[in-house]
């Protein structure tokens, strides 16, 4: 196994268990490891520190994976890993729920590696180079202990692009996919599609906090923006919202919210679906005079570095700006960001801009966060990507 010695004083990270070492950090490299290569990492005192997959086309140089130097990286101790987050997650699923985070990558010690269960198919994304290497081991360790009908892979992720592979797509074992897969989320039904969707086809990570919302929408005009396949207007609708507008500017989410209506025997009288760019829908709403109850701001990611958190930072601002100004007097708002590189007391930073510029006072109810199936490892805060804060705005 090849060597690589860090630079005097860039053991910290490593030590700590933190699973990432930049480039910068990479003293000598003993050899010509491929990219995706497990190596041995050391420090300055040739004290060893880690197995780790290696990449110089990367950033983060050094995946770290073992800090045991007598534990072999091999076929058995990837079964091993999975086998573990797999079992972690096991009373998440229920009658009532079958679709779920299996493995959630550096949090379970499987840096680049995400499987999500939806029914009885499994989506693969693979974003790192030491993964794509032993692809075949994992999905050989997938069907014996899950015995999926079909595995799909939506490695189409900008990241795969920083570790110089290629995006993918496709079917990887198994049947093909359905145009929908039916699945259950705290016994709401939806259809939702794999090949065609976002990410790896659902946003399972809002589990939790669509049932918290619900609970504040019975009798309640609510405006769901960015509803993708409608996760919060559904729950709002069972839970006895009196009207959900529900907003996305993807023909594909409005067109499989309108599957899930049908799915759920929810009343379509009740449901008003808008496609269309968010911002200039709220706008319009602005111009129109109109006002609801309760309004959900799910936006995609808007700073995926932080090189981009200033511009970021504008655009969360304004949305929320926009929002709290379409909402009834003690009206409630839930706000939600994805990146990563927004942590929360800068979100409430920019809240608390946003509600200054739109001249209001704003009280926070609660905090959203990640459900368990997206834990988050205590060396690795970075894994908490997914923050929220529910809102009353006087």
């Amino acid at each position: 196994m090849i060597d690589v010695i860090l630079k005097k004083g860039k053991e910290k990270a490593a030590v700590l268990r933190h699973p990432w070492i930049f480039s910068g950090a990479l003293d000598k490299v003993k050899g010509k490891p491929l990219n995706g290569e497990i190596v041995s990492v050391w420090s300055a005192e040739k004290e060893f520190l880690a197995y780790a997959y290696y990449n110089d086309q990367s950033r983060v140089a050094l995946r770290l994976l073992e800090w045991d130097q007598n534990t072999e990286v091999n076929k058995a101790w990837y079964q091993q890993k999975l086998k573990s987050a797999i079992a972690s997650r096991k009373h998440v699923l229920s009658e009532n729920t079958n679709t779920c985070r299996l493995v959630f990558s550096e949090a379970d010690f499987l840096p680049g590696l995400i499987v999500d269960k939806y029914a009885d198919f499994l989506s693969l994304q693979i974003l790192s180079a030491g993964i794509e290497t032993v692809k075949d081991d994992i999905i050989d360790i997938l069907r014996e202990e899950l015995n999926p009908i079909g595995i799909f892979d939506k490695s189409d992720a900008g990241a795969r692009k920083h570790e110089n592979l290629e995006v993918t797509q496709g079917l990887l074992w198994g049947e093909t996919p359905p145009e929908f897969i039916e699945v259950k989320e705290n016994g709401v039904v939806y259809h939702i599609n794999i090949a065609d969707g976002q990410k790896s086809g659902f946003y399972c990570d809002q589990r939790d906090n669509r049932l918290i919302l619900a609970e504040y929408t019975k009798d309640k005009t609510v405006l769901d923006c960015f509803c993708y396949s409608g996760g919060f207007s559904l729950n709002s609708l069972k839970q006895g919202a009196s009207h959900v507008t529900s907003v996305d500017s993807s023909a594909l989410a409005i067109e499989t919210l309108q599957h899930n209506l049908t799915l759920n025997g929810l009343s379509q009288d009740k449901q008003t679906s808008i496609q269309s760019d968010v911002n200039k829908q709220l706008r319009v709403f602005k111009e129109e005079g109109k006002k609801f109850d309760v309004l959900v701001l799910d936006p995609p990611k808007y700073a995926p570095s932080r090189s981009a958190l200033d511009r970021a930072a504008r655009a969360y601002k304004d949305l929320n700006r926009l929002g709290m100004l379409l909402l009834e007097s003690g009206g409630i708002l839930a706000t939600f960001s994805c990146s990563g590189a927004v942590d929360l007391e800068t979100f409430k930073q920019i809240i608390a801009w946003a509600a200054l510029d739109a001249g209001k006072e704003v009280q926070i109810i609660k905090q959203f966060s990640q459900p368990e199936d997206h834990p988050v490892r205590i060396s690795f805060p970075e894994g908490e990507y997914l923050k929220g804060l529910l809102l009353r705005v006087l």
